[in-house]
């Protein structure tokens, strides 16, 4: 399973956070409002940013299973300051080879955040499976759906966008990725088993402040371009340095676009 720095985690966090979306958050808040308590997996939980983002929309009596392959990042979950009403364990499992030990515990929401993207067809209809056998509820967020806009727009940015979604598209450690289809597939996999979905945009919206992450991001899709022959090495350097151009001027603004979602079973309550 790939990993991802705590680093980038935290760089990323706040405009995760932001970009989340409201009408999907709505959605889940009604569906469990009449519930006294809640039981939750955190499928791939980084450093603990879904429970920080939900749990206000949660029932005040929460149960969470956080769950990864990282013992690091589970560290820095675990030390999150404990919070009243909340029980909070951390579980190392790798959930491209255990799903299943991931899901047995009793539970009512699978949440992940980030993930659905780096998965194949084959583990996502596992986990659509697994899901509706034990009739719990899902939420999704952060699926990147391959839609970047660039301001000011380069000529190579659309070929270096179709570059970077090709490379989406490989090997993440759970098989050939379905990288920007991600999103499209898992709610039409869950509809297919007869859930209830509502979806919605969460895009990352960076302007001109938000330079490092924006250096960060156009750095490590450069690189990926790189480990292909979509475009040749003098292509790259060049969109690459006139993007660094952009935002070390205070000129560039970048879209990033996410999907996320959240499915019950038809009936449910």
């Amino acid at each position: 399973m790939i990993a991802f720095s705590a680093e980038w985690l935290e760089l990323r966090g706040p405009y995760d956070l932001r970009a989340r979306s409201p009408a999907v958050l709505a959605a889940l808040a009604g569906a469990v409002a009449d519930r006294a308590s809640i039981a939750i997996v955190d499928l791939a939980c980084g450093t603990g940013a879904t429970l920080a983002a939900i749990s206000l929309h949660l029932p005040r009596r929460q149960r969470w299973r956080l769950v990864d392959n990282d013992p690091s990042l589970l560290a820095r979950a675990a030390s999150s300051e404990p919070v009243i009403g909340k029980n909070v364990v951390t579980v190392p499992i790798d959930i491209f080879r255990e799903l299943d030990a991931a899901l047995d515990d009793p539970l009512d929401l699978v949440t992940t955040s980030a993930l659905l993207d780096l998965v194949s067809s084959e583990w996502l209809e596992r986990l659509a499976i697994a899901v509706a056998k034990r009739g719990l509820m899902v939420y999704a967020a952060l699926t990147y759906d391959g839609r970047v806009a660039f301001e000011p727009a380069d000529p190579l940015d659309a070929r270096m966008i179709e570059a970077v979604n090709q490379h989406q598209r490989g090997e993440k450690g759970f098989g050939p990725a379905l990288g920007p289809t991600a999103a499209t597939e898992a709610i039409a996999r869950f509809a297919s088993l007869n859930y209830e979905v509502v979806h919605g945009t969460s895009d990352w919206n960076f302007g001109p402040p938000d330079n490092k992450i924006q250096a960060n991001l156009v750095t490590a899709w450069a690189a990926a371009v790189r480990e292909g022959d979509d475009l040749t090495l003098a292509e790259i350097d060049g969109w690459i340095s006139r993007r660094r151009s952009h935002i070390a001027s205070g000129l560039s603004s970048i879209r990033v676009g996410h999907i996320d979602f959240f499915g019950r079973p038809i009936g449910a309550r």
